[in-house]
């Protein structure tokens, strides 16, 4: 399909997981209704974001995938004939745990996972105590409605990530996302990162010619001292923002996305066909030093 409505989902969590699979569930029967044909949830929908501290005892929320949240929106999926994008906390085995999104296609089939390949840790984002690194590489999926490639909230800062995606074939790129403002920070600085979020993404839309369909959680979290900043969108190929959330609700959407319009971006402005693969080694190494950069010029 070259037209396709894509369903975003940008919701407040609470301490109970069964009530935020429950709202997800009914979030994505509304939208199904209102036409949506791939439907995208925010990172770790189904409990609070539990990385602001180091706690063991989160680590049992984590679900092995396929698991019992992929079987019941499998089984939705195939009910309203939707694709679901859905971000959970997986345990792999014992010790080994990943920040995972599982992608169901429309017939109630499970595609497979992404395991989100940077992990952040800054204050009150501690994720590298909790999450291993993915190692299933970039990944896109193939589903009824269109070739889908998932990045996972810190992933979206990396343009070699959206690249590489875009170059497999992805004819969207969805970031389940969760972000916020520590409450105690001025609002010029809050402005400031949500625009730096924003464009960095529009920028990959661009670059690669792609629609990007970014969604992030909304509300307060952590007693009050981080506010989701919500602020979910899409964007064309061009950067031109076809749909922006507010910053405080609960929101829901429905966007027509062309997909065949990626076709004319790429021709127009032939940003893969000017690549110089042969000068970018460079890239694969950690810093270049100036004895190294010496050697090179």
């Amino acid at each position: 399909m070259l037209n396709v409505k894509v369903g975003l989902v940008q919701m407040t969590c609470t301490s109970v997981p069964e009530e935020n699979f429950s709202k997800a569930i009914l979030k994505i029967r509304e939208l199904a209704l209102k036409g949506a044909r791939i439907i995208c949830l925010q990172e770790l929908f189904t409990s609070l974001y539990f990385c602001d501290t180091e706690d063991y005892a989160h680590f049992k929320l984590a679900e092995s995938i396929p698991g019992p949240s992929t079987h019941i929106l499998s089984d939705l999926s195939a009910e309203l004939s939707v694709v679901i994008i859905a971000s959970l906390f997986e345990k792999r085995t014992q010790g080994i745990y990943h920040n995972t999104t599982a992608v169901i296609d429309a017939d109630g089939a499970y595609l497979g996972k992404y395991r989100k390949m940077h992990i952040p840790d800054d204050p009150a984002f501690y994720e590298k105590f909790y999450f291993t690194p993915g190692d299933l590489g970039y990944k896109v999926f193939k589903t009824k409605y269109a070739n889908l490639g998932v990045l996972i909230c810190w992933d979206q800062w990396y343009p070699e990530a959206a690249r590489i995606t875009a170059l497999m074939g992805a004819e969207i790129i969805f970031y389940p996302t969760a972000i916020g403002w520590a409450t105690s920070q001025d609002e010029v600085t809050n402005t400031e990162q949500y625009n730096a979020w924003q464009t960095i993404q529009r920028s990959h839309a661009i670059a690669n010619g792609v629609h990007v369909v970014s969604v992030n959680r909304v509300g307060l979290e952590q007693n009050g001292a981080m506010k989701f900043w919500g602020g979910s969108f899409v964007s064309n190929p061009f950067g031109t923002i076809l749909y922006k959330a507010s910053h405080d609700m609960e929101e829901l959407a429905v966007i027509d996305i062309d997909t065949a319009k990626t076709d004319s971006y790429r021709t127009h402005w032939p940003f893969l066909r000017d690549r110089r693969i042969d000068s970018y080694q460079p890239i694969t190494k950690r810093f270049i030093d100036e004895e190294e950069s010496m050697q090179n010029s």
